[in-house]
C-alpha cells in the first residue's frame, strides 16, 4: 500500500484517538493504575505524543531503553487532540510556509504545540518513505492534555514485548496481526482545510 508522505495514521474511534508515550516505572505504573499522570509528571515541560505504535517502538526500543520501560496507550478525546493541531507550529523552519526564520522563531515561542514529521517504521524499525506525526505539547496544551483530554491510560508494554518476540522469531505475519489497527485519521477541526491526504497544510509542512 502506498501512503501519502505526510498523513496522520492512528487507532481511532468516532470520539477518541490513541497516542503513545513511554515512561519510567515511577510514572508509567502509576499512570496506568490511576488513569492519570502522577504528581511527578511535570506539566511545565514539553511532552511528545505519537499516534504511531511502531514509531514509539523505535523511540523506546520496544520498552527496553532506560526511562522508557513502560509504554502507555493514551486514549484522547478527538476534540482534545485537534486543539493543539489548530494551534501548532512546525518544529523546523520551512521556506515558503514561513516568511523568514525570525517569523518562525516567534511562532515557536508562542505556539502551545509543535508538529514534527519523522520517518515511519516497519516491524524491524527500519525507516519507511512516508512520515509519522509527532506532536509536542507545551504550556496550556500540556496542562489540558493531562487534565481534560485523556479518556484512558493503558500499559501496553506486554503487547510491545509480545510483538517484539514474534519479530525476533521471524513470525512477521503473527507480529503484524497484533499491531494496533491504525488507519488515516480525518482531521475534523472546524477551520482546518482538508488536503488530498486528509492533513492540513501546517501538518504537511509544505
Amino acid at each position: 500500500m502506498t501512503h501519502p508522505k505526510h498523513q496522520i495514521r492512528a487507532l481511532h474511534t468516532d470520539s477518541t484517538i490513541t497516542v503513545y508515550q513511554a515512561y519510567s516505572p515511577t510514572i508509567g505504573v502509576a499512570a496506568a493504575r490511576d488513569g492519570r499522570f502522577p504528581e511527578v509528571w511535570k506539566r511545565d515541560r514539553m511532552t511528545w505524543i505519537k499516534p504511531s505504535f511502531l514509531w514509539m517502538m523505535y523511540r523506546c526500543g520496544w520498552g527496553t531503553k532506560e526511562g522508557q520501560e513502560h509504554v502507555l496507550a493514551v486514549e484522547v478525546a478527538r476534540e482534545g487532540f485537534e486543539w493543539p493541531l489548530r494551534h501548532a507550529c512546525l518544529s523546523h523552519y520551512e521556506r515558503g510556509l514561513h516568511s523568514d526564520r525570525d517569523a518562525w522563531r516567534r511562532e515557536v515561542k508562542r505556539a502551545p504545540a509543535r508538529v514534527q514529521w519523522d520517518p515511519e517504521r516497519d516491524l524491524h524499525l527500519r525507516p519507511l518513505p512516508h512520515r509519522s506525526l509527532q506532536l509536542g505539547l507545551t504550556g496550556e496544551a500540556t496542562r489540558r492534555y493531562a487534565d481534560e483530554w485523556i479518556v484512558s491510560l493503558t500499559d501496553v508494554t506486554p503487547l510491545a514485548r509480545e510483538i517484539h518476540a514474534r519479530v525476533r522469531g521471524g513470525e512477521l505475519d503473527a507480529a503484524r496481526r497484533l499491531l494496533p489497527r491504525e488507519r488515516p485519521y480525518p482531521v475534523t477541526a472546524p477551520h482546518v482545510t482538508p488536503e488530498e491526504d486528509a492533513a492540513p497544510k501546517i501538518l504537511r509542512g509544505l
